[in-house]
């Protein structure tokens, strides 16, 4: 019996790294992800999504033109918060679909927005087929509910920031622990 190494006998081209092709850029898509989804800020009591002269505001200061309606991006962020809060499940929306174009880039298919809203969809998916949407978390500490990306090895990470937030509530913690047991 003959064994024949397969390399040997047609080796295998050597393909560039698909990602680095495009130019894919996940700090971006993880900062805008988390823009949109900070849209409503609930320590300062602001919601950029009530007015639509605050939401075209938004979106041009992200360099923007094509601005949605203000109601289908509410829609869209309150989902996607849902879908990111802790043991929250989304409800099916009335939107299902946004508009979203294929071009090609250096001969590569790659998603790209029409709008606003488009931009956001599209950097969210890739976040969610790169592994990173797992890491977007909302913080459980009551008034803050700010979204925040978990940059810890273990993705343990629970408030926004362990000096503000994680401190009052390990505060509030230990103040109920000691106040029932005296």
């Amino acid at each position: 019996m003959v064994f024949v190494n397969s390399r040997a006998v047609a080796p295998e081209a050597v393909r560039p790294p698909t990602l680095g092709a495009v130019d894919l850029d996940f700090d971006h898509d993880i900062e805008l992800v988390l823009a949109f989804l900070n849209t409503c800020d609930a320590e300062k009591g602001t919601e950029t999504l009530d007015d639509h002269d605050q939401w075209q505001q938004w979106c041009t200061d992200r360099g923007f033109e094509a601005v949605p309606a203000v109601e289908a991006a509410r829609e869209i962020r309150d989902s996607m918060r849902n879908a990111v809060s802790y043991g929250a499940r989304p409800p099916e929306l009335a939107t299902t679909a946004w508009p979203v174009q294929v071009r090609l880039r250096r001969g590569i298919p790659v998603l790209t927005g029409v709008d606003a809203l488009g931009t956001v969809l599209v950097a969210a998916t890739r976040l969610v087929h790169t592994g990173h949407w797992d890491r977007i978390k909302i913080c459980p500490a009551e008034g803050c509910l700010w979204a925040f990306y978990d940059r810890s090895r273990n993705r343990s990470r629970t408030w926004c920031s362990m000096r503000v937030c994680g401190n009052r509530e390990k505060a509030r913690s230990w103040r109920e622990r000691h106040t029932t047991s005296a």
